[in-house]
């Protein structure tokens, strides 16, 4: 039996929604669980609307790890709904699609990034958030887009370091910190698909006009960049840059927060290889809808489930970048650094 078949016999999406007011009924769901809500800034306008908080992946754990909510229904990605597992165990973690995955993950497969870490056993791993718990577990220490090079510089510079899974975040810190690290050969399949031809062509269209862009692109439209840095730190950049008109690098949903936020603005998605952005949208973030959101808080599931011992693993690496990071509270997605030591 099929997931959509699993769900219409549980009177689910196929067709049986009929009729049924969704935004009513998660409303009611949402207060009848005592659920909190999560959505990426990738997510579709309309999960963002109905969200409790839209943030960064982490910032959303930590958000909802300060409430007092039994049920987190997380609107993102399976590591990212992990991550919340992993920093609240006590609480029920939903996922409305578990096929909802990311390029970088499945890039980087435990076995293979142990077997590589065996084969250097003088390096530490500085690993990005965007990575299965059993690869949290693998490391020593996680980043995120915008704590990463403050982390690296609390390190000895003669311990060397892996950096994975995005080849791409990492080329970029080494650039800017001038340390030489082992990468693995990761990268984000919605970055990847930038035209440096096309962005240079829309730059032309719109002279003046800024790029802000997300670290996990390639060096060659970070080249061309005049604001690099993580999601929230694009969008803060966008709502105090002085300008009318500028172009984003990243993820196209994010936009629908900047039009919130000063729509007086123009925000324009850099294109891909086809002259538009569709190209751009994250296909594993587009798997969630409302009507999945429905019926995960519905039934409860899918359910993000974890061994305890691979949980404390995993939070033990974590726990270290949250400890190390609490200096770039408020430049990214990091919040309060109070849950450092937390269950």
């Amino acid at each position: 039996m099929t997931e959509e078949d699993k769900m219409d016999a549980r009177g689910g999406i196929g067709g049986s929604l009929a009729g049924v007011d969704i935004v009513e009924e998660i409303n009611r769901l949402r207060k009848e669980r005592n659920a909190i809500i999560l959505a990426h800034y990738y997510q579709k306008p309309e999960i963002q609307d109905i969200a409790d908080f839209v943030g960064d992946s982490l910032e959303l754990s930590r958000k909802a790890a300060e409430t007092d909510a039994d049920v987190i229904a997380f609107c993102g990605v399976k590591f990212m709904a992990e991550t919340a597992k992993i920093l609240s165990p006590e609480k029920i973690v939903v996922l409305p699609d578990m096929d909802a995955g990311c390029s970088l993950e499945d890039s980087c497969p435990p076995d293979k990034f142990k077997a590589f870490r065996d084969e250097h056993p003088d390096h530490i791993a500085l690993t990005y958030i965007n990575c299965s718990a059993e690869v949290k577990a693998l490391s020593d220490i996680i980043v995120t887009s915008s704590s990463a090079e403050h982390i690296l510089s609390q390190i000895p510079l003669d311990q060397k370091i892996i950096f994975g899974p995005d080849k791409h975040l990492g080329a970029y810190i080494s650039k800017k910190t001038g340390r030489d690290m082992l990468l693995w050969p990761g990268v984000c399949i919605v970055h990847e698909a930038f035209s440096e031809t096309e962005l240079l062509k829309l730059q032309a269209q719109h002279p003046g006009a800024p790029v802000a862009a997300h670290p996990e692109c390639p060096a060659y439209i970070l080249d061309h960049a005049d604001m690099v840095g993580s999601t929230s730190a694009i969008l803060k950049f966008a709502k105090e840059f002085d300008g009318d008109t500028i172009i984003i690098a990243t993820e196209p949903h994010i936009i629908h927060q900047m039009e919130k936020a000063v729509p007086e603005k123009n925000f324009i998605g850099a294109p891909g290889a086809d002259g538009n952005c569709n190209c751009n949208i994250c296909p594993y973030m587009a798997l969630n809808t409302m009507e999945k959101l429905y019926v995960a808080l519905r039934d409860l599931e899918p359910r993000i489930e974890m061994d305890e011992e691979l949980r404390l693993k995993a939070r033990k690496s974590i726990d270290r970048m949250m400890e190390m990071a609490s200096a770039t509270v408020g430049q990214g997605d990091l919040g309060p650094n109070d849950l450092a030591h937390g269950g």
